[in-house]
């Protein structure tokens, strides 16, 4: 019993040593990839340049995996704004870099009384690949003219910054689409929203 005792203790520090001197393991840091930066021009903007703005701001505050940037040279960006007489549309995305993205913000909506911040932002989440969902509260921006012409909300909700880092999580290695399809928002209960 005596020899165990004498073995178990010289084991033991030996052990706490062997022990004592290992590294803890870490796993390899994730990779993360890096933020897709759009540009986007408002040279044929017009009065909206303010709510463009606002609404570009507001998806760079919700969002990490895109930034939405004006551009310094015309011509260059992935997508543009321009003011319309008609109906507000835009090319659906996601649009990355290179691309041909268009918003139309139309004169039409806004002479209804809809929110021109508004408008934007969510022609905006056209862009950045986001459905329309009229049937949804104010609170979702993609609910678009659905909660009517008092509300102004020109934030997107969580869902729909979270579908947006998830359009961009692939970084520049994300499947582009090969179609540009365009959404019409008719922001009126007169006709229906179609696409082309």
């Amino acid at each position: 019993m005596i020899k165990r005792m004498a073995v178990l203790t010289a084991l033991i520090p030996a052990m706490l040593s062997t022990t004592v001197g290992v590294a803890p393991a870490h796993s390899a840091p994730r990779a993360t990839p890096a933020v897709i930066t759009l540009t986007y021009d408002v040279g044929d903007a017009g009065q909206w340049a303010g709510a463009i703005k606002q609404a570009a701001q507001n998806w760079n505050d919700a969002v990490h995996n895109v930034r939405l940037e004006p551009t310094n040279t015309p011509g260059s960006a992935d997508y543009i704004y321009r003011a319309t007489s008609g109906w507000p549309q835009s090319t659906l995305g996601p649009v990355f870099p290179g691309g041909n993205g268009d918003v139309q913000l139309g004169r039409q909506a806004l002479d209804e009384g809809y929110d021109a911040t508004r408008i934007a932002a969510h022609e905006t989440g056209h862009i950045l690949g986001l459905l329309d969902d009229y049937s949804g509260p104010c609170t979702e921006l993609m609910s678009g003219h659905g909660p009517g012409t008092s509300c102004t909300n020109a934030k997107p909700d969580a869902a729909e910054a979270a579908q947006v880092d998830r359009n961009y999580a692939a970084g520049a290695q994300a499947v582009r689409p090969h179609h540009h399809q365009v959404v019409i928002d008719i922001w009126s209960g007169r006709v229906p929203t179609g696409s082309r």
